[in-house]
């Protein structure tokens, strides 16, 4: 997912996640994600193009699971079938691992936020790897 070197896991802490890249390719194709460059390509969709955002940034995203930190990292907007428009990004999370979430369902936050500080270092514990 998004990685930045061959032996970088892809996690960040609240100091370095600005080394994440960016997907700014345009719209994702099932080869960008496979070849990890970008979180998600959707299928089934019209009208994919690119919502215009700053990348990286750091959000908390309103999960069923409760508040995440993540960071947005690419940002699409599709039509639906049925007419929705849906803006959706490709997240990176603290510990490296990746997700999709609606706009909507998202707080954008800058990394002064208190609340995204201390998810971020909840998720991935202290300097010794102890949650």
């Amino acid at each position: 997912m998004v990685t930045m070197s061959d032996d970088d896991e892809g996690g960040y802490d609240v100091d370095d996640w600005g080394r994440l890249k960016a997907f700014a390719s345009g719209v994702a194709t099932l080869e960008d994600v496979q070849a990890k460059a970008a979180i998600f390509a959707l299928a089934d969709t019209s009208n994919a193009r690119v919502l215009q955002m700053p990348l990286p940034q750091p959000l908390i995203w309103w999960s069923d699971d409760g508040e995440q930190a993540a960071i947005a990292v690419q940002a699409e907007v599709h039509d639906t079938e049925d007419g929705e428009t849906m803006e959706v990004l490709g997240l990176v999370f603290p510990d490296g691992g990746g997700g999709v979430a609606l706009l909507d369902d998202v707080d954008l936050v800058d990394d002064t936020d208190p609340t995204w500080r201390q998810l971020v270092k909840d998720a991935i514990g202290d300097e010794t790897g102890e949650p």
